[in-house]
């Protein structure tokens, strides 16, 4: 989930001043949308926000209805962004020329209430660890199931939340251990008896995790940058004048370890990317040597390819390395041109977002499929 920290810190501190607030998810999408479902945004009673929904065509409309629309409970409200449309009680229309629609979720949390929403929120972002919400977002009249109904899988397992009618737990339960497992979000339709209830199936997702073996110059810019999509980045070098907290500002954890010193990888690299940059042989071998021997879903080796080439060949082939060199990067990043620090840095964050979103990091101009997949 993209912009989990600055949300989290945003409730936060809403609840240090003992003050409510409204979170508005995107729950669907017909057509063209600048965001996808599960994105939030919160607004505040005195109408401060964080977070987007759309690309900021409807943020501003969203803020002055949020808490008159959430007097009475949850509700889902539609905006079209298409050319022509009409408006109704529960559909707003921009005509933007976009043709799309967005169906937002809003619900109003008290501070003196325990939201299962918000405590899930804030276990994925505390644990670096998936959980997956079921929550009715339409249901027929003759149906018990109510808009904002929600069911939970959090991040240790079993179930949190409630449903009004309990005869669809088992299934909703089953399915969202499925969609957590896949890491997709889905929007499912169940039949209560003789009414249809619509469930949005959100695997929230903890930031993601970058870990850069190499403390050099060129590595500041990419911690900056990582930071700004709001990534759990980590540092590490084995010389103590270059891994140096106040080198590193912005970065979670910076890390003096020697090249003999044990390194354990799973809770560190597993799920996460790896970039190795000491422009150190030694470094470079012992830290690409680990990388991929985890659990990482993406290792860069910085530098040419006749120099990755030997590392490899220093580290040796067997099983789990060769296995591996599947999600090896090299030379590291996207051909974006350029020869800065900050260039370079672009062009590895973007190779890492293109892999991590399942895309080849072409130009959208020449792309003949849609932007994003249907929902």
């Amino acid at each position: 989930m993209s912009g989990l920290v600055s949300l989290i810190k945003t409730i936060d501190e809403q609840e240090r001043l003992g003050e409510g607030f409204v979170l508005a998810t995107v729950v669907k999408v017909e057509g063209s949308a600048y965001r996808r479902p599960g994105a939030r945004m919160l607004i505040s009673a005195l109408g401060q926000s964080e977070g987007t929904v759309s690309g900021g065509c409807l943020e501003q409309d969203v803020i002055k209805k949020a808490w008159w629309l959430t007097s009475d409970g949850p509700v889902v409200r539609s905006y079209s962004t298409a050319e022509d449309g009409e408006e109704s009680e529960s559909s707003y229309h921009f005509s933007l020329g976009c043709d799309g629609k967005i169906f937002l979720l809003f619900e109003r949390i008290l501070p003196a209430a325990a939201s299962p929403l918000v405590r899930t929120l804030k276990m994925v972002h505390e644990e670096k660890r998936k959980a997956a919400i079921a929550t009715v977002i339409s249901a027929d009249d003759e149906s018990a199931f109510v808009v904002g109904d929600r069911l939970i899988v959090p991040p240790e397992g079993g179930l949190d939340g409630s449903l009004v009618d309990s005869s669809l737990e088992q299934v909703l339960a089953d399915d969202l251990r499925e969609v957590m497992a896949s890491g997709k979000s889905a929007l499912n339709q169940y039949s209560d008896q003789a009414a249809e209830v619509e469930v949005f199936l959100e695997v929230v997702s903890p930031p993601q995790k970058l870990v850069l073996f190499g403390a050099g110059h060129d590595a500041q810019p990419l911690v900056r940058l990582a930071k700004t999509l709001g990534w759990h980045v980590t540092v590490i070098d084995g010389r103590a004048n270059f891994a140096m907290a106040h080198r590193f500002p912005e970065a979670d954890d910076v890390r003096v370890m020697n090249v003999d010193e044990p390194l354990s990888t799973s809770s560190l690299l597993d799920g996460a990317a790896v970039v190795v940059m000491t422009h150190s042989v030694t470094q470079d071998t012992r830290w690409l040597n680990k990388a991929l021997r985890s659990g990482a879903c993406y290792v860069g080796q910085l530098g040419p390819r006749y120099r990755t080439e030997r590392l490899l060949a220093d580290i040796g082939d067997d099983a789990q390395t060769a296995q591996a060199r599947e999600k090896l990067y090299y030379p590291v990043g996207l051909d974006l041109g350029g020869d800065t620090s900050e260039s370079v840095a672009m062009a590895i964050l973007s190779e890492i977002s293109a892999v991590v979103n399942g895309r080849n990091g072409g130009m959208l101009k020449y792309r003949a499929a849609r932007i994003h997949e249907a929902e």
